[in-house]
């Protein structure tokens, strides 16, 4: 067995005993296919109001302007997909958000992994990344085998569909790298009808800027009227493209416990929602990545919904 072949061998049975679902990985080239789309992307304004998105072209492309000498970029997942889920009854919250903030908890389990190639491997080079850099975490995943990029562009994997985070560590060393999977989305077009905001303008691409996420969470304005009825109860992100896929049948609950919702979360009504306080919404969402649309925010999206329900 070669140097790399052991490393590599080293590092994902380390990733699966921190808690990850799975651990791919590729050669840190640059990401040639994508540099055309993402160009195209922007410049059709589909990132909306997300201006960061324009910000380090070259480095979203290229991980070597990231860490000196990479070699390899190492994808992982970890699953957040809930054992419980809302009220019926009530307005909804992406699955993602239920627990504690995924930034916190991943970069916890990232900086384990890097200390353990360290002490295994020896001086080794790298940085860890999660959502909050300028890398293209999809497709480094879906060149690491780890699934393919479906309609909807969200990561799909087989065996346990799309309801789950992905996270990078991009090192100097030599290991064995992965093959892509085939795309399994064959003719069904589920998440692209279902999309109350027509956000999927065509297979495999996304208006960023039409999607229900956006609105509640990116966007620091006012939700533009003319979307009123369309976001079916969503008040902080939206899962449907997510919920509808037939590869997300086989979603199994996480084993995280700081992924575990507050309990008074699960059992809030609309009611509740409409008379929520900030001392509530700190209680509620104390360490959650709901923090960062703020108070303000998440009553303006409940406003909107209000509103909206009250002129059907």
């Amino acid at each position: 067995m070669s140097q790399a072949q052991k490393h590599t061998q080293m590092i994902k049975t380390e990733a699966k005993r921190l808690g990850f679902l799975s651990c791919g990985i590729s050669r840190a080239d640059f990401l040639e296919e994508e540099a055309p789309r993402l160009e195209a992307w922007l410049k059709k304004g589909m990132h909306g109001e997300m201006a960061y998105m324009e910000n380090h072209f070259d480095k979203r492309l290229n991980p070597r302007l990231l860490v000196d000498g990479a070699k390899s970029v190492i994808s992982l997942l970890l699953n957040y997909y809930p054992s419980a889920t809302q009220n019926k009854e009530s307005y909804k919250l992406s699955k993602y958000a239920y627990g504690q903030d995924y930034h916190h908890v991943i970069k916890a389990k990232l900086r384990n992994l890097m200390r353990f190639i360290s002490e295994e491997i020896g001086e080794v080079g790298g940085r860890g990344f999660v959502d909050s850099a300028p890398v293209l975490d999809k497709a480094w995943a879906a060149r690491s085998g780890l699934g393919w990029m479906g309609k909807h562009s969200n990561l799909l994997t087989q065996q346990v569909g799309s309801f789950y985070f992905i996270a990078e560590l991009i090192v100097d060393l030599d290991l064995e790298y992965d093959t892509p999977v085939t795309d399994h989305c064959g003719t069904c077009t589920a998440c692209i009808d279902a999309c109350p905001t027509e956000a999927i303008v065509e297979p495999y691409l996304v208006d960023g800027s039409k999607c229900i996420s956006y609105f509640t969470i990116e966007l620091k304005n006012e939700i533009p009227a003319g979307l009123s009825g369309q976001f079916e109860d969503w008040m902080f992100g939206c899962d449907i493209c997510q919920d509808v896929c037939p590869w997300n049948r086989f979603s199994k609950p996480h084993r995280e416990p700081l992924f575990e919702p507050k309990p008074e979360l699960l059992s809030m009504g609309k009611g509740d929602w409409e008379e929520i306080t900030e001392e509530v919404f700190r209680k509620v969402f104390q360490k959650s990545a709901v923090k960062r649309t703020k108070f303000s925010g998440l009553k303006r999206n409940i406003e909107f919904l209000m509103e909206s329900r009250q002129s059907l």
